[in-house]
C-alpha cells in the first residue's frame, strides 16, 4: 500500500493545518414530531486539510505524481496524523483535482484534503 509522501524535512504537513473529526448521524422525524437518531457508521472518521507552502519543485512534483498515481479520490493510501503520529491505513484524497502553485524557487505550494475511509 502506498503512503502519503513526506517533505524533505521529514514532516508530513506544514502549519497551519487542520484536523476535523467526521461524524455520521441519521435522524428520522415522525409525524407526531418525535425523532429517532442513530449513527451512520461506528466511531469517528478523521479529515485533514494539509496546506503546503515554500516547497521546492521536487517536493511538489513528488506530491503531484502521488496524486496522479492514486487517481484522485479513487485511490487508497496510508496517512500518518501529524499531531499524534498515528498511521491511518485506509485514506484517500477528498477531491479529484489538485491545484498547484508554481511561483518560483522554493515558493511553490498546494493544499490537499485527506480523509479516512471505512
Amino acid at each position: 500500500m502506498a503512503s502519503f509522501p513526506v517533505l524533505k524535512t521529514g514532516a508530513i504537513a506544514q502549519y497551519p493545518a487542520d484536523r476535523t473529526p467526521q461524524f455520521s448521524t441519521q435522524a428520522y422525524r415522525f409525524l407526531d414530531g418525535s425523532e429517532q437518531r442513530f449513527p451512520g457508521f461506528p466511531g469517528v472518521l478523521q479529515q485533514w486539510t494539509i496546506r503546503l507552502d515554500l516547497l521546492d519543485e521536487g517536493e511538489l512534483e513528488t506530491l503531484r505524481e502521488f496524486f496522479l498515481g492514486q487517481a484522485g479520490r479513487a485511490g487508497s493510501f496510508s496517512f500518518t496524523d501529524p499531531w499524534t503520529a498515528t498511521v491511518y491505513p485506509n485514506c484517500s484524497f477528498a477531491s479529484d483535482t489538485l491545484s498547484l502553485q508554481f511561483e518560483g524557487p522554493m515558493e511553490n505550494g498546494t493544499q490537499v484534503i485527506v480523509r479516512e475511509n471505512r
